[in-house]
This record gives structure tokens, sequence and C-alpha cells, in this order.
């Protein structure tokens, strides 16, 4: 499936999703929409309805550098010595949630995004900020936030435009860094038994439910990592220097929470069957260090050529006052069932 051109009068869907229209007026009036000062920015933009709040950089990204229950912390990890700064000629982590290109390349992905963005309230409770294309590969980045008028479910619509001359092959990559001292819950599928003989059975019931990739720095030993019958687990670990670790998986099921100081963030994405995705087919990866614990999910692969357009949608949720339990196996009976949810 190609992705669709940008016409004047829309940015349409590609990869074969289908985004979250305008929120109507009427069910968005309890969502307030300023701009504010945070941590040495002067321009943010904050969306908040009383029970979440969201803070979006306007002096660089695009990037949602805060998001917390309205009486919680912020659930993203910030860099406190990239605060408030801009212009940078390399690219800075800063923490906070990022659009990024996949496959990881060190120059495509690590364009610096140090500039300021475009920004337009386009509804109530409902944004877009852009940033214009990079002058070496001609991508433009652009998020679309919307915000509920009420609870914690905030839509994030992120878009490349290739704004070149030339086609280009690339995935939509959406990163949350998540603050130290968590755990990650990834659900895994409902196991079924062994289909016994060919006779007993059809093709889907030999096929594989789910792939993995790892990368050279993984470690089946690390004890950060737990994998259980109903669930990954991986807990960021600032107390020892165990080095980064990171792995891949290809998950039809589209939701992973993390769980810190009993706020759980929920990210939920989608799965397309039949695409090719990235980094060996996965499109979902995970990423800790001492620092932080990342969260990314990926688009499938497309071919973009000149002035089209590709999307990928996540939501969002928070969920307060959840108790963790007795270690990973705690975490994943209390996460669960919060994730099985719509």
């Amino acid at each position: 499936m190609r992705p669709l051109r940008l016409t004047a009068g829309a940015l349409a869907t590609a990869a074969g999703l289908i985004a979250a229209g305008p929120v109507p007026a009427d069910a968005q009036e309890d969502v307030t929409v300023e701009i504010v000062e945070f941590r040495g920015w002067g321009r943010n933009v904050k969306l908040s309805n009383g029970d979440a709040e969201l803070i979006v950089t306007l002096d660089v990204g695009p990037r949602v550098i805060s998001y917390r229950l309205a009486d919680g912390e912020n659930v993203f990890k910030l860099y406190e010595d990239q605060l408030g700064g801009s212009g940078e000629s390399g690219w800075q982590i800063r923490g906070g949630h990022r659009l990024w290109v996949s496959p990881e390349d060190p120059a495509r992905t690590y364009v610096p995004d140090n500039g300021p963005v475009d920004y337009e309230q386009i509804g109530p409770g409902q944004i877009r900020v852009t940033l214009p294309p990079d002058p070496t590969f001609q991508f433009q980045k652009e998020m679309e936030i919307t915000l509920a008028p009420s609870g914690t479910e905030t839509t994030v619509i992120h878009r490349i435009r290739n704004a070149g001359r030339q086609p280009a092959e690339l995935a939509v990559w959406a990163l949350s860094v998540m603050a130290p001292g968590g755990i990650e819950v990834i659900p895994l599928p409902p196991k079924a038994p062994h289909p016994g003989g060919a006779e007993n059975a059809t093709a889907e019931m030999f096929a594989p439910q789910l792939g993995l990739t790892l990368w050279s720095y993984f470690d089946f030993q690390d004890p950060r990592w737990t994998f259980g019958t109903k669930a990954l687990t991986l807990r960021q670990d600032s107390e020892t220097d165990r080095g980064p670790t990171k792995l891949g998986i290809s998950t039809p099921l589209g939701v992973v929470g993390y769980l810190n100081g009993g706020t759980l963030f929920i990210k939920r994405f989608p799965y397309l069957a039949g695409r090719d995705y990235p980094d060996q087919g996965v499109n979902y990866e995970t990423f800790t260090n001492e620092d932080m614990l990342e969260l990314e999910s990926l688009g499938p692969l497309v071919r973009l050529g000149p002035g089209e357009v590709v999307e990928h949608v996540e939501r969002w949720e928070l969920v307060g006052k959840v108790e963790a339990g007795d270690g990973p196996e705690g975490a994943i009976e209390s996460v669960l069932p919060l994730l099985d949810r719509e």
C-alpha cells in the first residue's frame, strides 16, 4: 500500500492507519489550551482538563515534554542539563516523547530537532506542531495531539512528510523516554497447544505467533528482564550500571505499560498484519540504561514519494494508585487487567 499524498485540504492517513478525526467542540469544552513557560523554555503549549496535563515544547521539537495526572508527577524522564536549550548543532535527547525516522541511522535518524516548531490549535483540546523540513533529508515532522475532555486519554498522531525530490524508504518511530525507577510490562498473546499431527491442523496452527529481535548488547541473563508466561517485563535500574539493553517484538496486541511510583502509563499502537516492519519485522522496541527506559512503537516500512505523508497513531492513558505487588510477577498481575481494557 502506498502512502497517500498531502492535499491542500487535509493530511491523509497513510500506511493503512485511520487517524482520529477532529473532536466536536462541545465534546472538548473542558480542555484548556494555553502558552506557558516550562523549565527554561519560554513558549510551550499546555493542555489540561482537570484530570491530566500535557506540555508540548514550541521552542524545540516536535516533542511532548511532560504528561502527568493533575495531582501527579511527570511520567517522562527529563535531562536537566538540556532543558531550556535550543539551537545546538547536534541532536539532544532532552527527554519526553519524540518522533524519529527508522531504521536507525547516524545521519538520518539523529537530525537535530533543536529549532522552533509551527503551532496551531486546530480544535478545542487539539493542537498541531510542525517542524520545517530538515535541510539534508527534507523530512518534515509533525505531531497532532488531542486530550480528551475528561480522563487522561490522549491521541498522538505522528506524521512524516517527504518534502524532497527523491523517494525514501522509512518507518515512523515514536519514542517515549520514561522516568527512572519503574517496570515495563509487555503482554504476550494467549498460548495455544501444539496441534499434533498434520491431519488435525491448519497452516496457521503451525505458524509462529510473534518474533523477537535482539541487539548485540542484549543478554538473556540480565536480571532486569523477566520472560513470563503472560508477559515480558523490563525493570529500569539506576542503582547498578549494567549498561544498555534492547529488545524488539512483533506484537499483534499493540499495547504496553510502564508502572512507576503507583502511576501506570499505557501506550497503545497498531499492528498491521502482512506489512513489512523495520529491524527484522518488529512493531515495538524497548531500551533501557541507568538513566531511563524507552517505550518505542514503529509503523511499517513505506516508500515515501515526493510530497507524500505517512502517519502513525498512538493512544496514551494514565492510571493512578496502581499497586505493583511483589516483583515482576506482582507487576504483571496488577498491570495486565488494565492493559486488557479499552
